[in-house]
C-alpha cells in the first residue's frame, strides 16, 4: 500500500498499472488471473463472516472490486453502481444549492 498525492480522489482499478485505487492509496494486483480471482473470492467469503472478530464486512466490496478486474458480470454491476452513485451525488448537490437561495 503506497499513498500517492493526487488532487482528485479515485476509487476503482487503474487498468494501466493493474492497481486497486482507494483515494490516495494503491495496491498492486497480482499478474495471475487465477490468483486475482482467488483473492476476490476469499475476500468475499471472509467478508460474509464479518460478524467474527478481525474479519469484517468491508472485505465484501473489496473482493467484488478485485473480481471486477476479470469478471465482465461483476464489472458491469460495479459500473452501474458507480454511475448511480455519481448521479445521486449530483442530484443531491443540486438540491442543496437550490435550497440555499
Amino acid at each position: 500500500m503506497k499513498p500517492k498525492s493526487t488532487s482528485k480522489t479515485h476509487f476503482g482499478i487503474d487498468h494501466g498499472t493493474h492497481e486497486i485505487v482507494m483515494g490516495p492509496f494503491r495496491w498492486k494486483l497480482p499478474q495471475s488471473r487465477a490468483l486475482r480471482m482467488t483473492i476476490g473470492f476469499v475476500l468475499i467469503f471472509f467478508g460474509l463472516l464479518g460478524f467474527l472478530p478481525v474479519l469484517g464486512f468491508w472485505m465484501i466490496p473489496l473482493g467484488l472490486l478485485v473480481l471486477s478486474h476479470d469478471s465482465p458480470l461483476v464489472r458491469r454491476q460495479r459500473r452501474k453502481l458507480a454511475i448511480w452513485w455519481a448521479t445521486r451525488k449530483q442530484r443531491r448537490a443540486g438540491v442543496k444549492r437550490g435550497s440555499e437561495r
